[in-house]
C-alpha cells in the first residue's frame, strides 16, 4: 500500500512522483468546484428531506417537515376544551417533549387540584388570564403575553383555573426532565408580557419565550435545553431562523396561513421538521402566528401516567404511591385543598 511504501521508505522515485501528481490533480479538482460553487450568491442542493444553500461561504441546512397533523379539539380537565398536538396517537410524544395544549376555557370549566411529577409544564397566556395556586401556597395570575414555566420536580400539587368571565386561552407545553433531574425541587419562572424580550425585522415579529432569535435571548433557564418562539409575521414576509443541529423541532399553528419548510398550513397543525439547523417560512396574502419549539433529545427511557413522567415503572409506580400515601416531595397533598377550584377526581 501507499501507507508501507511512505513507512519503509522503500518507494521508488517514479511510484512518489505518481503519488506527487495524483493528489496534486484532487486538490486542483477540489479547487475548481469550490470555486464554482461560490461564483453564484446561493446553490441549492434539494433532496426529500433537506435542502443545502451557500450563502456568503457558510453553508444553511434548511429543515423540512415531515409529519402534519392537525390538533383536533377535545374535552379535558373539567369541562375545559384544547387542541392536542403532541400527546395523541398520531404523535404520542416528541423526545424532550411530552405535550402540547392549545387551550380554551370558560367559567367554570378548568384544572381543578392535580399533581405533576418529573417534568416542567410552560403555560403561555394568549387571551383572558388564568389563576393558578399550589400546596406551597404559592398564588398568581397568568395575564395575556405572560408566561410561567413551572418545575414539578419530585413533586407538586396546584390548581389551574380561568380568571375571566369570556374565553381564557393559551399554550401549555410539558417538557421531560433528564433522570438527574427528575427528582429536584419544584420551582417557577415567571415572567410578565412586558419582560419577554422581542423584535420585528422586516415584517416579522419575534417574542422569545426561550433560547434565541434575530440576536435577542431569552432570560428563562431551560434545564432541558429548549427554544420556544412566537412569531407573527405579516403578509409577504419571509423568515429564516436558525434552529441548533440534532435539536427535535416542530412548528404549531396559531392563525392565518404560511409555508412552513416548503409546506402550506392553516392554524391548529402540528408540523414536525427534520434535521437541518434553519427554518424557512414564508407568507402570501394573509399574516400567520405560530410558535416554533426545539429542544434537545434526552435519549432516555420514558415510563408515565397521567401527571407522572418517570424513566421506569416502578419509578412510575413508586411516584403514584408518594401521591397517595403523602411522601417524599407530596407531604402536603393529603390536607391541602385549593381555594380557587376544587379536586380532579381522576387523582
Amino acid at each position: 500500500s501507499i501507507f508501507a511504501c511512505f513507512k519503509s521508505f522503500h518507494c521508488s522515485s517514479g511510484v512518489f512522483i505518481k503519488i506527487s501528481i495524483h493528489l496534486t490533480v484532487a486538490v486542483i479538482i477540489v479547487f475548481l468546484v469550490i470555486g464554482i460553487s461560490c461564483r453564484d450568491p446561493a446553490v441549492d442542493i434539494v433532496s426529500d428531506t433537506l435542502e443545502i444553500e451557500m450563502t456568503s461561504n457558510v453553508a444553511k441546512f434548511f429543515r423540512k417537515v415531515v409529519q402534519k397533523v392537525l390538533s383536533i379539539e377535545q374535552a379535558e380537565g373539567a369541562g375545559a376544551r384544547v387542541r392536542r398536538s403532541i400527546g395523541t396517537r398520531q404523535l404520542p410524544d416528541f423526545d424532550p417533549f411530552l405535550m402540547l395544549d392549545e387551550f380554551s376555557v370558560r367559567k367554570p370549566a378548568g384544572f381543578p387540584d392535580h399533581p405533576h411529577r418529573g417534568f416542567e409544564t410552560v403555560t403561555y397566556m394568549t387571551e383572558g388570564a388564568f389563576m393558578h395556586e399550589d400546596f406551597t401556597g404559592r398564588k398568581g395570575l397568568i395575564q395575556p403575553g405572560d408566561l410561567q414555566w413551572m418545575t414539578a420536580g419530585r413533586g407538586i400539587v396546584h390548581t389551574e383555573m380561568p380568571a375571566t368571565d369570556g374565553d381564557n386561552r393559551g399554550l401549555q407545553l410539558w417538557v421531560n426532565l433528564a433522570s438527574k433531574d427528575k427528582m429536584v425541587e419544584p420551582g417557577y419562572q415567571e415572567l410578565l408580557d412586558k419582560d419577554i424580550p422581542r423584535t420585528t425585522v422586516d415584517g416579522v415579529t419575534a417574542k422569545v419565550i426561550a433560547g434565541e432569535a434575530f440576536g435577542i435571548k431569552s432570560p428563562v433557564y431551560t434545564r432541558t435545553p429548549t427554544m420556544y418562539i412566537d412569531f407573527i409575521m405579516q403578509p409577504n414576509s419571509r423568515l429564516e431562523q436558525h434552529v441548533p443541529a440534532g435539536y427535535n423541532a416542530f412548528v404549531y399553528t396559531l392563525s392565518g396561513a404560511a409555508k412552513y419548510g416548503g409546506t402550506d398550513a392553516e392554524a391548529h397543525y402540528t408540523l414536525v421538521l427534520g434535521q437541518g439547523d434553519t427554518l424557512e417560512v414564508t407568507t402570501g396574502e394573509k399574516p400567520a402566528r405560530f410558535v416554533l419549539i426545539g429542544g434537545q433529545p434526552l435519549n432516555e427511557p420514558v415510563a408515565k401516567y397521567g401527571p407522572f413522567v418517570m424513566n421506569t415503572q416502578s419509578e412510575l409506580m413508586q411516584a403514584m404511591q408518594d401521591y397517595q400515601t403523602g411522601r417524599n416531595g407530596f407531604e402536603n397533598a393529603r390536607k391541602w385543598k385549593s381555594t380557587i377550584g376544587g379536586v380532579d377526581d381522576d387523582y
